[in-house]
């Protein structure tokens, strides 16, 4: 059973260490390997927290540069 709550809790305190660290984590989930932070996360709430870690950066990605 999923905890959504704890899911959303840990979106919110990733995505507060910046972009860099939520690309790290996303690419760490991908390859297969695990983050010590996220070891009480059933194997659903990883898959669930790393979609919406992606569905967020999909913004960040989607935005177009800004050149001042």
């Amino acid at each position: 059973m999923i905890n959504h709550q704890k899911v959303i809790n840990a979106v919110e305190n990733i995505c507060s260490t910046g972009c860099v660290s939520v690309k790290a984590i996303i690419l760490t989930l991908d390859s297969g390997n695990k983050v010590d932070s996220l070891s009480d996360f059933s194997d659903a709430e990883i898959n669930e927290l790393n979609k919406e870690l992606k569905s967020i950066m999909a913004v960040y990605d989607a935005q177009p540069e800004v050149i001042d």
